[in-house]
């Protein structure tokens, strides 16, 4: 179930990559990442998290990019990970990490 949104859309699509960080309140720090893809399918939202997951053809991918993330993140410095993801309009990654 892979999507590229430039063969849907057709050649005026321009991929976009915004990362942005801000300091928080409570000694927290936060790094978001939005892109103008193609979006995560609701069907699928619960799982890329977990290990092996992939949407990619067999032997294209090891699922385990965002389960190490999550990993990292989550339980070894206690942040968190939320998505914001709408199908067709792309996705955005908000990673909270408290300031050491």
């Amino acid at each position: 179930m892979q999507f590229i949104k430039s063969k849907t859309i057709g050649g005026d699509f321009r991929p976009k990559v915004e990362v942005t960080t801000k300091v928080l309140p409570g000694n927290k720090v936060e790094v978001s990442v939005k892109d103008n893809g193609t979006g995560i399918p609701d069907a699928i939202k619960d799982k890329i998290m977990q290990p092996f997951f992939t949407t990619k053809p067999a032997g294209e991918g090891t699922g385990l990019g965002l389960s190490l993330s999550y990993d990292i993140i989550v339980k070894a410095h206690k942040g968190t990970i939320n998505i914001n993801s709408k199908e067709g309009e792309g996705s955005e990654f908000i990673i909270t990490l408290p300031v050491a």
